[in-house]
């Protein structure tokens, strides 16, 4: 909920409930006040509560940008019929977006999956093959789709570099998230002069980059997107109390690696 703007802010007002998910320079989540750039926020989906709100923008966000942005596929619904996307890490917050907004564009989505649930949670949202996290080669070809044209990896980079460039296609693209601990060696995407680039929703913010506000424009899309039904919040847990502990069993429960959507704090 807004609470006050700045004499330069004309697309909002105090009362209107608005989502957004920030910048690294600035006082995060755990404050229940925070100080936002207007460009980066959006009026929030009408039809939902500010629970399931809230756990949209960050990883909408950086759907969106690694999907359209970076990957280059076409932002609307249906024009990349016939092209595939290999997602490791489907049950995750960032992973629930891309499924759900690479299935509105017309993409593919096969996406790797750890546990039953995860995979069932994959499913749901879309996905048309759902994988184990091992011998990911192998597991697709069973499948039907032995190579993708694009891979969005949001874990685990480094276990999966091999196998990711066995499957991508010729002049495919590869996007990632994480943070590798080692060196990975880029030359065993060159024979197949496949594209890699890096998804950080954070850069255009940091470095306050002239196309700033598209993050707003991104998020003013998927507000409707969700009030039309074409998307689902990913809310899978709600804690209760802005506290030490609060987010101390959120942090946890995020380091499990048993998660699937994404987890919110009310106070």
């Amino acid at each position: 909920m807004v609470a006050a703007i700045g004499d330069q802010v004309n697309q909002f007002a105090p009362g209107q409930r608005v989502f957004y998910a920030g910048d690294l320079t600035r006082d995060g989540s755990n404050a229940e006040y925070q100080l936002v750039d207007a460009r980066l926020a959006a009026n929030a989906p009408a039809n939902l509560s500010d629970a399931e709100a809230a756990v949209m923008p960050l990883t909408s966000i950086t759907a969106w940008e690694g999907i359209f942005d970076r990957l280059g596929f076409i932002a609307e619904a249906g024009p990349n019929r016939g092209r595939s996307l290999l997602l490791i890490g489907g049950a995750g917050g960032v992973g629930s977006m891309i499924i759900q907004l690479a299935v509105w564009a017309g993409i593919t989505v096969a996406a790797t999956a750890g546990r039953p649930s995860s995979a069932q949670w994959c499913r749901d949202l879309g996905a048309s093959v759902v994988v184990g996290r091992d011998n990911i080669p192998a597991r697709l070809k069973e499948a039907g789709m032995p190579q993708v044209d694009a891979i969005f990896c949001t874990t685990h980079a480094a276990d999966h570099w091999a196998a990711m460039a066995e499957v991508i296609a010729p002049q495919g693209g590869v996007c990632l998230i994480d943070d590798p601990a080692v060196p990975l060696d880029i030359t065993v995407f060159k024979p197949k002069c496949a594209r890699i680039c890096w998804e950080f929703m954070f850069a255009r913010s940091l470095f306050q980059t002239a196309d700033m506000g598209r993050q707003g424009e991104i998020l003013d899309a998927v507000a409707r997107m969700v009030e039309a039904g074409t998307l689902r919040t990913t809310l899978a847990d709600t804690l209760h109390g802005l506290s030490a502990d609060t987010v101390r069993q959120a942090h946890l429960r995020q380091a499990s690696e048993a998660m699937v959507g994404k987890q919110v704090i009310i106070f």
